[in-house]
């Protein structure tokens, strides 16, 4: 890798690091300054530690979800939280119709297509990464797909709470709609910390019931490009979360160890966004096409605009 403005090797890592440690210890980064800090690693200074932090952003994010889940009354997800799963499966269905009739009005072909709407409908990379083998995509549809899912995810974590502030959302309208319109758990549960600590609880979790929709979803798209590989199952992560917010709820024991744990989650999940913001790079920026990412951009902005006035009305 060609790093920018020459910078030594040596140099060049002990400087991302420092970052890195700057984000989890300092006490005034919040999630869109841990994204925008990757983001200026990424784009311009490069970043000297991609395969490592590439791995890192995987499991880094899915440690702190998990330790989130100390985070969830149960009890109170099911007062505030029905709702929000109504949206939830109404806007997969939509979403993926809108999407098919986009790729056809921009000529774009079907497996690029169904990647991005499906990681527009779902839970982003994730439902990228676990539909594209099903469908026997290419590279070159993976890449491209993942490149305007994370571009625009990384744009909503910015833009999401100013609009929500705007129109004057609650927290539980505003969780609602993170859920249903942002792509990533990540900048989901990015904006929703920064919103709020009852937008964050339910945001995570409608997001993580709309992530088991991967399951399906593989199964739909295996048969649907008629491939013999429709595999699926539902990631581990999520299941401990589960397991994390019953035990909170019903096990008076499990609120004695949640403080601390949902502190390191937290500054986990602040880790995570700087370095999914590091792994985006010029390069990555290039390879995506117009066309397709008009689908991608015109798409998540009817899904966010839909679902923003549907929550509105209700």
């Amino acid at each position: 890798m060609r790093l920018n403005y020459n910078l030594p090797p040596a140099l060049h890592q002990t400087l991302f690091i420092l970052a890195a440690a700057l984000i989890i210890f300092s006490p005034w980064f919040s999630s869109p300054e841990a994204l925008a800090l990757g983001l200026g690693f990424g784009l311009i200074l490069g970043n000297p530690l991609q395969e490592l932090s590439e791995k890192a952003a995987k499991y880094v994010l899915q440690a702190a979800v998990v330790g989130l889940g100390f985070g969830i009354d149960l009890y109170q997800v099911a007062d505030t939280g029905l709702s929000g799963l109504l949206y939830t499966a109404i806007s997969l269905s939509v979403t993926m119709l809108l999407g098919f009739l986009l790729g056809r009005f921009f000529n774009i072909t079907p497996k690029l297509t169904h990647l991005v709407s499906v990681g527009t409908a779902i839970c982003g990379g994730s439902a990228i990464a676990a539909v594209s083998p099903a469908i026997k995509a290419n590279a070159q549809d993976i890449s491209v797909s993942l490149g305007i899912v994370f571009t625009l995810n990384a744009l909503a974590l910015f833009v999401f709470p100013v609009v929500g502030h705007a129109f004057g959302l609650n927290q539980q309208q505003f969780g609602t709609w993170a859920a249903i319109a942002i792509h990533d758990t990540s900048s989901v549960v990015g904006a929703a910390a920064k919103y709020g600590d009852e937008a964050l609880q339910l945001a995570t979790t409608l997001k993580l019931t709309r992530a088991l929709w991967i399951v399906p979803m593989v199964l739909v798209s295996g048969m649907a490009f008629k491939s013999g590989e429709a595999k699926a199952k539902v990631p581990v992560f999520i299941l401990l979360f589960i397991l994390a917010s019953v035990l909170v709820t019903f096990v008076p024991a499990a609120l004695a160890v949640a403080p601390p744990i949902l502190l390191a989650a937290k500054k986990g999940l602040l880790l995570s966004l700087f370095l999914i913001g590091a792994n985006l790079s010029r390069a990555t920026l290039r390879s995506i096409s117009a066309k397709p990412f008009y689908q991608g951009l015109i798409l998540w902005l009817l899904v966010a605009s839909a679902s923003l006035a549907v929550i509105l009305m209700f």
